[in-house]
C-alpha cells in the first residue's frame, strides 16, 4: 500500500537578529511541499517538491512536522477518563508551557498507561490546523502526523543544514537534531550548547547521521564518519515510528464518503491481506459450486427431456423424430388427439365433452339452455336470470375437474382452465 510522507514547513517564527524566514513558513497557494513516496514503507520510491495540489496520490498520507515545532514534556500519565484525558494533561502541563494551554495541541506517546511516566507532544494548535486545513482544500487528507525524531534511548543524533539565511550572507549554518531519552533538542554547532549538551563520548548505540550538504561539518564536529540520510529518507524513518499526534480534537472524524474511503484503504492495507484472500477464495468457491450445481441441473433437465422424448418414439413410432426433438409434449397430444378422432371418441375441449359437463353441473331448477355457441375450445351458454348462488354452485362443480367458468352479462364461457391457476 503507497503511503505519502508530506514534510510540513517549519512554522514561521520572529527572529531576534533579522534573519529571513525559511521559505514555505506559511501555508498559502505558492507552498511547496517536500515529500516522500513509498511502496512499501521501506524503500523510497519517488520524492521531490511540489504545491499540495500536485502531490502524488497515494492510498496514505502521512504529515511530518519539523523537530522545532515540536517540544517535549515528561510527564506521569492522569487517571482520567479518555473524554477528560485533554484536560487532565493541560493541568498538569500549565506550568511547563510558554503559551497559554488552549492554544496548544497535545498528543501522548504511543502505549502510555495511566498512573506511568510518558512522555507528551506539545505543537501549537491553530498552526497545525491551518496547515491541515490548507492540504485538505488540496484534496489531501492526512491519517497520521509524525514527529521528526522524538524521545529515544539509544540517543540518535541528525545533522542537517538550517535553511537559514544569516543576516552577514554566509552559507547556513549546521543544526544538530540530538534525541535521546530525556527529550529532544535542535542545536547550533557553532558555539559552546552542543558541546556542553551532547555526552563526550556519546552513550553506547549512538546513531548519527547527517544529510548530504552537512556530512563535512557533521564528521569534523564529532571527529569520526557518519550515515548519510537524506531527508525524504528521513521522512519515511519517521512514518514507520508509532507515533501519531492526531489526537483528541484533531483526531480524523470521517462520515459519507470519506469514512467509506477509508474503510477501503484499511481495508486494501497489508494487515488486511489475509482476509482479502479469504473473500476472493469464498467467492471463488461459491462461483465454481453456482456452476458446477448449474451443469447438474442442466444434465438432470436434459436427462429428462430424453426420456420423453424416448417414450413418444416408442409411444408414436410414426412420428417425426425432428418434431420429438423440437416438442415432445404437443406431438403426444397431437398424436392422441388423432387417435381418439380415429377411435371416434372426442377429446377434452370437443363440444360433446363440453356438453356433457356443462349438463352435469346445470342447476336442477334452470330451465334447458336457449343458445349455445362453440368456438375452439370455447362453449357460450345463455345465462340470463342466474343468481349467484346459482352461479356459484355452477362453477363449484366444474372447478375440481379442471374447468374454467367465466360469467359475462347473460352468458357463461366454459373453458378449459390453463395450467398454473386460472386465466
Amino acid at each position: 500500500m503507497s503511503t505519502l510522507v508530506v514534510q510540513i514547513p517549519e512554522r514561521r517564527r520572529l527572529s531576534a537578529r533579522g534573519a529571513a524566514v525559511p521559505e514555505g513558513a506559511t501555508s498559502d497557494l505558492g507552498t511547496e511541499y517536500a515529500y516522500a513516496l513509498t511502496g512499501d514503507g521501506l524503500a523510497l520510491t519517488g520524492h521531490g517538491q511540489a504545491a499540495a495540489a500536485l502531490l502524488p496520490k497515494a492510498a496514505t498520507v502521512v504529515a511530518m512536522l519539523a523537530d522545532s515545532d515540536v517540544s517535549w514534556h515528561r510527564i506521569t500519565l492522569p487517571k482520567a477518563p479518555a473524554a477528560r484525558l485533554r484536560a487532565a494533561l493541560a493541568g498538569v502541563l500549565e506550568e511547563a508551557l510558554l503559551d497559554d494551554a488552549d492554544d496548544v495541541h497535545l498528543a501522548v506517546a504511543p502505549g502510555a498507561t495511566a498512573g506511568q511516566p510518558t512522555w507528551v507532544a506539545a505543537v501549537d494548535r491553530a498552526w497545525l490546523r491551518a496547515e491541515l486545513a490548507a492540504l485538505e482544500k488540496a484534496d489531501v487528507f492526512v491519517e497520521r502526523i509524525v514527529p521528526a525524531s522524538w524521545p529515544d534511548d539509544p540517543p540518535s543524533g541528525h545533522f542537517a543544514e538550517s535553511g537559514e539565511t544569516r543576516a552577514d550572507g554566509a552559507e547556513p549554518g549546521v543544526l544538530l537534531h540530538w534525541a535521546h531519552a530525556d527529550g529532544v533538542a535542535s542545536l547550533r554547532l557553532q558555539g559552546a550548547l552542543a558541546r556542553a549538551l551532547v555526552p563526550r563520548p556519546a552513550p553506547a548505540g549512538t546513531r548519527w547521521s547527517a544529510t548530504p550538504g552537512a556530512v563535512a561539518a557533521a564528521e569534523q564536529w564529532l571527529g569520526m564518519p557518519v550515515n548519510v540520510m537524506s531527508r525524504p529518507e528521513r521522512a519515511l524513518q519517521a512514518a514507520r515510528s508509532l507515533w501519531d499526534l492526531r489526537q483528541f480534537d484533531l483526531a480524523q472524524r470521517t462520515r459519507g464518503a470519506r469514512a467509506l474511503r477509508d474503510a477501503l484503504r484499511k481495508f486494501m492495507s497489508p494487515q488486511w491481506r489475509p482476509v482479502r484472500f479469504g473473500l476472493a477464495a469464498l467467492a471463488a468457491a461459491q462461483i465454481v459450486g453456482l456452476n458446477l450445481w448449474a451443469w447438474h441441473q442442466r444434465s438432470s433437465i436434459e436427462a429428462r427431456q430424453k426420456g420423453i422424448q424416448a417414450a413418444v418414439r416408442a409411444a408414436f413410432p410414426r412420428a417425426s423424430d425432428l418434431d420429438i426433438q423440437r416438442d415432445a409434449a404437443a406431438v403426444a397430444q397431437r398424436e392422441v388427439q388423432a387417435l381418439r378422432t380415429l377411435a371416434g371418441k372426442p377429446g377434452e375441449n370437443d363440444l360433446e365433452t363440453m356438453l356433457m359437463a356443462a349438463a352435469s353441473a346445470w342447476p336442477a331448477d334452470r330451465p334447458a339452455v336457449d343458445t349455445l355457441r362453440y368456438e375452439s375450445g370455447r362453449l357460450t351458454l345463455a345465462a340470463a336470470g342466474w343468481s349467484e348462488q346459482q352461479l356459484a354452485q355452477f362453477r363449484s362443480v366444474l372447478q375440481p375437474a379442471g374447468w374454467q367458468v367465466e360469467s359475462n352479462g347473460g352468458q357463461l364461457v366454459l373453458s378449459r382452465a390453463r395450467a398454473g391457476g386460472r386465466s
